[in-house]
């Protein structure tokens, strides 16, 4: 399977699911789980100046809404523009001026140094090419940006068979809402195909060093301490923190 192909079955499985996962991250907005992801963000966030951000697979639109809340310029970009269509509703509905933007994460379109922050959250381990996701991140970084990744090692949770968080409740702040079976194995047949068959995020500090970032630090306790006990037993949450 190309590249290409692999892009255009991860389209159609988010296209699928856009609307139920969109009902869970309006939960999630409004939960205490929600105010520790905005508590995170902020610490680790210049203080007293507004910033240019960039949040690279927004989906619907959870970390540009947290961001535009607090004052800061806002750009979601996503692959499936059936999030975005979710995303922009959802930001219209509550008053936020975001620009939201169908675009690959791997293939920027935008000028050098254009961002203060660059956000992530659960989408390298959906791209084919991280390597040159994280690359174009570094390029619109202005010096001294912080790039802010947030993932987990999910091929490891379905080799595992674990069904932790597979079905929950519709108010659920996180989780599997929605999913058919034919989903389920869609979901588990696209995360094993990108797997990178390395240890992350040990993987993603080498390269992010290689690329060019002058700090990179990482956070194997960001799950528990966020999350609380909707992280995965078998593939926690990580955080990376990486500046230029």
């Amino acid at each position: 399977m190309t590249m290409d192909d692999l892009e255009h079955r991860v389209v159609r499985y988010w296209t699928a699911r856009s609307h139920d996962f969109g009902a869970v991250r309006k939960n999630e907005l409004g939960s205490a789980m929600g105010r520790r992801w905005l508590e995170e963000l902020e610490n680790h966030l210049p203080k007293d100046r507004t910033l240019d951000i960039l949040d690279v697979g927004t989906g619907t639109g959870f970390f540009a809404i947290l961001m535009a809340k607090l004052g800061h310029r806002v750009t979601g970009i996503d692959l499936t523009p059936a999030m975005l269509e979710e995303a922009s509703a959802l930001a219209e509905h509550l008053g936020l001026a975001i620009t939201f933007r169908q675009m690959d994460a791997q293939n920027l379109d935008f000028p050098d140094e254009s961002f203060d922050v660059v956000l992530s959250r659960n989408l390298t381990w959906t791209l084919p090419e991280p390597e040159q996701a994280y690359a174009q991140w570094y390029r619109v970084l202005r010096p001294c940006g912080l790039l802010l990744n947030f993932d987990a090692d999910y091929a490891e949770n379905i080799r595992s068979e674990s069904t932790q968080n597979c079905s929950v409740a519709p108010d659920s702040p996180y989780g599997h809402v929605g999913m058919t079976e034919a989903l389920v194995e869609e979901n588990n047949a696209i995360t094993l195909a990108m797997d990178l068959g390395q240890k992350r995020p040990a993987w993603d500090e080498k390269k992010l060093r290689k690329i060019g970032f002058t700090v990179c630090r990482t956070d194997l306790t960001l799950g528990r301490r966020v999350l609380g006990e909707a992280d995965l037993v078998n593939a926690p949450m990580f955080g990376i923190l990486a500046q230029k």
